[in-house]
């Protein structure tokens, strides 16, 4: 009598876990090239800080036996490492450049604030204006990079019959407006504006274009040098004051002169 004999089984293998690892890998590459461009520092940070984590659980599955990309896992924690410290580097470099701008729109604006104006009168008298307060004629406005404007008293101007600008019965007035640079770099006068209100209602005055005035600046103004122009207004026979308002550039806030006439 025959009996069979059954022989075991072998065990199947179990099925490697290798996702882990493999992920590590890819994040640690594609955040160690994000951390090479400095603002994708976040991106690193994030990134690497995944890759460092999978690639560590990763040799772990290894060590255990339920995975096989040892390499492939432990690559992935370096790089992963690598990418948080590219992050770190690139967020300095970031957050100084951007410091750094900030630090310039600062320093341009303060540029462009005037000082406070001193009297430049003959006799030396007069309290000097404050920037809140129009100044009187012949003081000088001082800007932050040295810039200096005077508005000379305004005088009576006769328009010629050729003269634009003016209407009959109004009064003419004429300032002269000098711009000094005493900083290191040349000035354009392109940019420079002047405008003016007469009387108590602050109607404006019409700019008088004629034969002698109302050409204005041109060019530029070298460091140590100044430049001088003559502008016309017209007024109100009645008016008693004149404000000539004198912006030289975009960068620069205007002043205002309040004039005595009539």
């Amino acid at each position: 009598m025959s009996h069979d004999t059954q022989l075991p089984h072998a065990p199947t293998p179990a099925a490697m876990r290798n996702g882990l690892g493999t992920a590590a890998l890819i994040l640690g590459i594609i955040g160690t090239v994000s951390g090479l461009i400095p603002l994708f520092f976040w991106l690193a940070g994030i990134l690497g800080l995944i890759a460092l984590i999978l690639g560590l659980v990763g040799k772990g599955r290894v060590k255990r036996g339920e995975a096989s990309n040892k390499g492939a896992a432990l690559t992935g924690a370096i790089l992963g490492l690598a990418a948080l410290v590219l992050s770190v580097v690139g967020a300095v470099i970031t957050f100084t450049a951007v410091s750094d701008a900030v630090d310039e729109i600062d320093k341009a604006i303060k540029d462009s604030a005037p000082k406070d104006p001193t009297s430049k009168s003959p006799a030396g008298k007069g309290d000097a204006a404050g920037k809140d307060k129009p100044l009187a004629a012949g003081d000088t406005v001082v800007y932050d990079d040295d810039l200096k404007v005077t508005v000379t008293e305004a005088k009576s101007y006769k328009p010629s019959e050729f003269a634009a600008g003016h209407t009959d019965g109004n009064k003419a007035y004429q300032v002269t407006v000098t711009i000094e640079n005493g900083g290191k770099k040349k000035f354009d006068t392109a940019l420079v504006t002047l405008q003016a209100r007469a009387g108590k209602d602050g109607a404006t005055a019409e700019q008088i274009f004629d034969e002698k005035v109302g050409s204005g600046f041109s060019g530029t103004v070298l460091p140590g040098k100044k430049a001088t122009a003559t502008f016309a207004f017209d007024a109100p026979a009645a008016a008693k004051d004149l404000t000539v308002e004198v912006g030289p550039g975009l960068d620069y806030n205007a002043s205002q002169w309040d004039l005595k006439v009539g």
